[in-house]
């Protein structure tokens, strides 16, 4: 395996190997598993045959010594060396034959509860996984920006295959053995003891002595399992971020040096790895041997018990079975424990993300605005606010600002004085941490999130490109639109022209991201989607800054007239760094530092040689 050079090492240990989520304090592993419950009651009446199948199956199991016992002494002891007439023979044969059915019927028994076992116990672990899986990622999707901040997209993912794929085989597999060899055990230890007391309660004390150490010596097999699901959660983030940035990684020659940093990734994950396994491998050895011993110690007591008489050979024989099937009960709870701790450090991390609480939540009882008002008017006042992973530095400062119901405001400034900002507590992305900000005269902590957000159409500088076609990207806007919307939309976004020059029209598929389409192509993409929503606000971020520039004065005009067709109901902020794009604003804001320095019209800020006079002398002087 190759050793990573120091520059990748480095670059690997700038960024974060795992998320922040808070860690979970280490639990015993039935305590960790217990989080499952809340998705195991929904299945009662599965889970209650699958018990019943594997009690069923566990009493087959132990019903075959018996049947064996009785076959040795009454079917084959009692006939060996007899005579007799052909008569008594006959009858003899007759008996023996009845006890291989009821051995045959014990078998047809254990093989059909243990198939009903199998499928019930199959179908609960893929439910109980999927609706798990189902809740993780719903709940991730309500998270605020800022549990983005410091949680990396492949560690959510790795917990959402590789750990719930854990619990998967735990619920669907290794819990039902676990309890099935449970049951076998307890119930072969009870026969032995009350055909062979004295014995067996010596061997059930050493037991005990086995179990005891072997619970100790569980805690850290959990604590490695824990470690190597953590390790192969940071090769996934890697994975993650650098597939997703591929033509970065090319134009800049790095696909070594990735490929380097992934390979230190992994060989940590299988460093821990090994060390879980070798733990763990102890573990079962331990088990095996130990409880090994202290049967076949039992067994050399059977064995001279038959010799001194005291014993019969079919006792013997049914002892035997029963202690093979002691050992392997304990052999498969010692595989099971494990299975069992590596699940509860995945339940675990499951856990965590699933109760991560998100800072951005609708409010309990909601304040609804008059559904008559139209448009949408927007205050601001005395807004001050700081990026969680910036405490220091503030994005908005006590801002001031009031937008009326049908307004174009555009907002300029030089990068980081704060118009992006404005945007993302409009959709509450994030909440001040003074001042309030209103929408129709309702704070906006008082809106539905549903309601607030529905009410808000973005085309974003960098456009959001999803795997389907282009029909289902633009009608991503509003769902329920009919074919001929979209295709409306996308004619007022100039959209319509090269989306029917596709090879499949509307029906073609963008790629992932959109990597079938150019820039300006996805840009009008993400306008007709944004025209299509018909949303009272509309919040523009460079929605024209990909266009070349008959595209974007195409695109402009179609916004234009979109804006004016809606006049008086539409309100509309735009973030430019063309000034161009904004002449015919209503209003232009002029932000430094978070706060407002400047806001009038082009030509009254022209005339008031200020800042903004400044930045449009940069871009319009040749």
């Amino acid at each position: 395996m190759s050793q990573p050079i120091a520059a990748a090492a480095d670059i690997a240990a700038a960024r974060p190997a795992t998320s922040q989520l808070p860690d979970t304090p280490a639990r015993p592993p039935v305590k960790s598993l217990s989080g499952l419950l809340p998705f195991l009651r929904p299945y009662r009446l599965p889970i209650a045959l699958a018990v019943l199948f594997l009690v069923l199956a566990a009493m087959a199991t132990l019903a075959f010594p018996l049947a064996l016992r009785s076959l040795i002494d009454s079917g084959l002891a009692g006939n060996v060396n007899t005579g007799g007439t052909a008569e008594d023979r006959g009858q003899q044969l007759l008996a023996l034959r009845e006890h291989f059915l009821a051995l045959f019927a014990v078998a047809v028994a254990l093989g059909l509860f243990s198939a009903a076992r199998y499928y019930t116990v199959s179908w609960l672990g893929e439910r109980v996984t999927s609706d798990l899986r189902n809740a993780v990622y719903a709940h991730v999707l309500q998270q605020s920006p800022e549990f983005f901040e410091t949680t990396q997209t492949g560690e959510v993912l790795s917990r959402l295959t590789t750990d719930t794929t854990l619990v998967q085989t735990v619920v669907g597999s290794s819990l039902s053995m676990g309890l099935r060899n449970a049951v076998m055990g307890v119930g072969a230890l009870a026969v032995l003891i009350w055909t062979n007391p004295w014995v067996m309660l010596q061997v059930a004390a050493v037991l005990i002595g086995v179990v005891l150490p072997s619970l100790w010596f569980g805690r850290r097999v959990r604590k490695l399992s824990r470690a190597s699901q953590d390790r192969v959660a940071d090769s996934s983030a890697i994975a993650a971020e650098v597939l997703n940035a591929i033509p970065v990684v090319q134009s800049y020659t790095a696909e070594d040096r990735e490929a380097r940093r992934f390979d230190h990734a992994t060989e940590q994950a299988f460093k821990t790895a090994v060390r879980r396994t070798r733990a763990r491998a102890v573990l079962v050895a331990f088990i095996i041997i130990a409880t090994s011993a202290a049967l076949l110690w039992g067994l050399y007591q059977g064995t001279q018990a038959v010799m001194q008489g005291r014993m019969t050979a079919g006792h013997l024989g049914q002892t035997v079975l029963y202690v093979i099937i002691l050992a392997g009960a304990f052999a498969v709870l010692g595989e099971v424990y494990g299975d069992l701790l590596r699940a509860a450090g995945a339940t675990e991390r499951l856990m965590e993300l699933l109760h991560s609480p998100s800072t951005i939540v609708s409010p309990v009882k909601p304040v609804l605005p008059d559904a008559t008002q139209a448009g949408s008017a927007i205050d601001f006042e005395n807004i001050t606010f700081h990026y969680p992973s910036r405490p220091a530095t503030a994005a908005l400062s006590h801002l001031d600002l009031s937008v009326s119901p049908g307004e174009t405001v555009a907002l300029v400034g030089a990068s980081g004085a704060g118009k992006s900002t404005v945007f993302q507590l409009l959709l509450r992305y994030y909440d001040p941490q003074s001042g309030t900000l209103r929408i129709n005269g309702v704070a906006v902590k008082d809106w539905p999130l549903d309601e607030l957000r529905q009410r808000i159409a973005v085309v974003p500088q960098d456009p959001v490109i999803f795997s389907s076609t282009a029909m289902e990207n633009i009608r991503y806007g509003r769902p329920s639109a009919s074919d001929g919307d979209v295709r409306a939309a996308a004619e007022a976004a100039f959209s319509h022209e090269f989306i029917e020059a596709l090879p499949e029209g509307y029906l073609t598929f963008l790629g992932e991201r959109g990597v079938r389409l150019s820039g300006g192509q996805r840009q009008r993409i993400a306008i007709a989607r944004a025209i299509l929503k018909q949303a009272p606000l509309l919040l523009l971020d460079e929605a024209t800054s990909a266009l070349d520039a008959e595209s974007e004065r195409m695109v402009q005009a179609a916004l234009d007239a979109a804006m004016q067709e809606h006049s008086g109901q539409r309100t509309t902020l735009v973030i430019a760094h063309r000034l161009a794009t904004v002449q015919k604003a209503d209003r232009i804001v002029v932000l430094e530092h978070g706060r407002i320095v400047e806001q009038g019209s082009h030509d009254a800020l022209v005339r008031a040689n200020g800042t903004y006079a400044r930045l449009a002398a940069l871009q319009f002087t040749v």
